[in-house]
């Protein structure tokens, strides 16, 4: 009876020791039948996918991700309805004050956004450059045989077929990632319509989402959109280069891409990739990231929910980086892995620590 009762007081002392310490004994794993739930980009979906099909088969964690946008996506995050929200547009200081706590933005890949385009009878890659691009989303440029193509592709024989614009008809990082690149090279396209997840666009046909924008061009003889790069090279979709901030005109890859996310990153990880400086460096790239509170407590129901949360955050910035290539997004680099450590050991739950 007293070696037990001794037992129990050390094990007291211990648990009060902890206590005192600021330490939280956080469980280990998710109740029975509780899931992690995510909303938003369409962006890095293709990639997500895999992401938590196969952190379902080494964790026994289930993870739901509704593809539905980054608009949709940062609104149920701000709503409070969804764990962790997704998306290619990092929120501005303005936009972070609505929400009813501080977000912290997880970088996980770097995708390229690519001019996609379906034109019988051409079957090089066009060349564009993002003054020309902006034209023809201004509805400036409406013909594909327009002289300002056809000097920048001599060698091809372009129709004299009109240019249908196709561009997202919901919120979408991917429109920001877009409209940012296209309101840094054209003064005209910064003046009259901007950067944003939505804009109103001055021609052209909408659709949700990048598979939506996909399957219109794919079906669409004369039509030009702007998709993840996995969307077209899934759906067999023609796409152009791009001539970046150097003056040369890149294809997508994950070369390129990789090349264009060589810059400082800041701690809070929101950078913009757009006309990189890069001389090799694809210009319409960009960083996609899992956004989150600061304070877990806002987006999960237990302490058990939030350690989940913050396992898979870890997991996805280093063993779920060996899925990017094989999907055609690149790799977060060392700068960024480093970031976004700092920020996932920066979550609280009720004021504690979890990692």
């Amino acid at each position: 009876m007293v070696r037990q009762s001794w037992k129990c007081l050390a094990t007291l002392a211990a648990a009060v020791a902890g206590i005192l310490a600021g330490a939280a004994p956080w469980p280990a794993a998710l109740r029975a039948g509780e899931a992690l739930t995510g909303a938003g980009a369409t962006f890095p979906y293709p990639l997500y996918s895999r992401y938590f099909a196969e952190y379902y088969r080494v964790s026994g964690v289930q993870v739901n991700y509704q593809s539905i946008g980054s608009g949709g996506g940062l609104r149920q995050l701000r709503e409070r309805t969804v764990n962790f929200g997704a998306s290619d547009a990092p929120l501005t200081d303005e936009q972070m004050a609505a929400y009813p706590g501080p977000v912290v933005h997880i970088p996980t890949a770097l995708g390229a956004v690519v001019p996609a385009y379906h034109l019988p009878g051409v079957g090089q890659p066009l060349r564009f450059t993002g003054e020309v691009l902006a034209d023809i989303f201004l509805g400036r440029i409406n013909r594909w045989n327009d002289p300002s193509l056809q000097r920048l592709n001599p060698e091809v024989r372009l129709p004299a077929l009109p240019i249908t614009v196709v561009h997202r008809s919901d919120g979408s990082g991917t429109t920001f990632v877009w409209t940012e690149y296209l309101s840094k090279v054209s003064a005209e396209w910064a003046r009259r319509v901007g950067a944003s997840t939505s804009v109103d666009w001055p021609v052209g046909l909408g659709a949700r989402g990048n598979e939506g924008v996909a399957g219109v061009v794919r079906q669409t003889p004369g039509t030009l959109g702007y998709v993840e790069l996995i969307y077209a090279r899934q759906n067999q979709m023609a796409y152009g280069a791009v001539r970046n901030a150097a003056g040369r005109f890149v294809l997508p890859d994950l070369r390129s891409t990789s090349l264009a996310g060589q810059v400082d990153i800041p701690p809070d990880t929101r950078v913009s990739l757009t006309n990189t400086a890069h001389p090799e460096g694809y210009p319409v790239a960009s960083f996609t990231w899992l956004l989150v509170y600061r304070d877990l407590e806002l987006s999960t129901r237990s302490p058990e929910q939030a350690r989940a949360l913050v396992d898979l955050l870890w997991w996805v910035v280093h063993d779920g980086q060996q899925f990017n290539e094989g999907l055609d997004y690149a790799r977060l680099p060392q700068a960024a892995v480093e970031r976004a450590e700092t920020l996932i050991r920066s979550l609280r739950y009720r004021g504690q620590p979890i990692r």
